[in-house]
């Protein structure tokens, strides 16, 4: 029977307690949301969902084409060009998704011949990247520079190391300057993504490469995603000139892609200039992180300390896991559950978002609600 081999595929994730499902949320949820990556409470932000209506009235619903057909309109190249001053960079490059700028940013550098170094605990979509890329990869252990130098001493020939600033299951950060240095040791690019870094790290929210002094370095790209701190949709590639040129003529999710719709272009556009004009909301998602793992601590819950806005809790299993968030979500509070494959390290937890426009009273409940609910 044609596709037969599913059924014993989803039974044996049955087995596992691993069945994911969709959840439809209506437009005015009542929940308390602690699972979106919303961080800087600018999804449903007035100035960011006019911005997003305006650009549909004038452009259309969509964008047409690919972006070097008829999908490039003045909006993006304006999105390209503030985005790129805001982070410190000559220039960028807006994709569909920040998954498709993450596969273009690793295919279009790592050529055949090439070698790249991979954090083992990269995002699926830089892992996906570095899978179609016709380099080699070689996976390190993760957050250790010296892991990437003696990974680069076994390669002679062109070499690009790849990993998150922020990484998306604990929240932690990369040591950028570390790996930065060990990439000029060797003459190698570094290619990082800052989907979780944007608009909570860095001066004003400028980025975790802002914080480590790598903005604007002519041997670092930097990849971001509009739908987390931005509230939109899409992704970027910021870094020189010269490596968004290759882009555009080799980078295949940008060359075989529709352009990003004009509404998510608005929209992202008009997030960041409110960042521009409200640096501080970078620092409030910060303070609410470390609020949030500070109480959570305090009541005898296992949860990693935030470097940026994202808040690990451990579950006990994945069954676990899922029956936590589903309790969590009963008591009015939605929180994210992450269960392998998701995790690299096997170990489930609820993930939190820490965004910038919680109250005191809202950090309290979620809180209190984590902990009476936990198996």
């Amino acid at each position: 029977m044609a596709f037969g081999w599913i059924d014993e595929q989803a039974e044996l994730r049955r087995r596992a307690g691993l069945v994911r499902t969709l959840g439809p949320r209506p437009a005015d949820s009542p929940l308390l949301d602690l699972a979106s990556n919303d961080y800087l409470g600018l999804a449903r932000h007035p100035e960011v969902t006019e911005g997003s209506a305006r650009a549909a009235r004038a452009w259309g619903g969509g964008a047409t084409g690919s972006r070097l057909v008829t999908g490039t309109t003045e909006l993006h190249a304006e999105l390209e060009r503030e985005l790129a001053d805001f982070c410190g960079f000559e220039a960028a490059l807006v994709f569909s998704s920040g998954y498709a700028a993450n596969l273009a940013a690793v295919t279009a550098l790592a050529p055949h011949g090439s070698l790249i170094v991979s954090d083992a605990g990269n995002h699926a979509s830089l892992i996906d990247g570095c899978r179609l890329a016709r380099g080699t990869t070689q996976v390190v252990a993760h957050a250790e520079p010296d892991a990437v130098r003696k990974a680069l001493q076994t390669h002679d020939g062109p070499a690009v190391v790849v990993s998150d600033t922020v990484f998306s299951v604990d929240g932690d950060a990369a040591p950028l300057a570390g790996l930065a240095e060990a990439c000029r040791e060797h003459g190698a690019g570094l290619v990082v993504d800052d989907a979780h870094g944007l608009g909570v790290l860095g001066d004003g929210g400028r980025g975790a490469p802002q914080a480590s002094g790598l903005a604007g370095a002519g041997d670092v790209v930097v990849t971001v995603t509009l739908s987390k701190s931005l509230g939109s949709q899409g992704g970027a590639v910021l870094g020189p000139a010269r490596v968004i040129d290759h882009l555009v003529n080799a980078a295949r999710t940008f060359i075989f892609d529709t352009g990003l719709a004009p509404a998510a272009t608005g929209a992202a556009l008009a997030a960041l200039r409110l960042l521009r004009r409200e640096p501080e909301r970078a620092a409030r998602a910060r303070a609410v992180a470390r609020e949030l793992h500070a109480r959570l601590t305090a009541a005898g819950l296992e949860a990693v300390r935030p470097d940026a806005a994202v808040v690990s809790v451990r579950a006990p299993s994945p069954e676990g896991a899922v029956r936590w968030a589903a309790e969590c979500r009963a008591a009015g509070l939605a929180v994210g559950c992450f269960r392998p494959p998701s995790v690299p390290d096997g170990i489930s937890r609820l993930r939190l978002t820490a965004r910038a426009d919680l109250t005191e009273g809202q950090i309290e409940r979620a809180v209190r609600v984590i902990r009476e609910t936990r198996p």
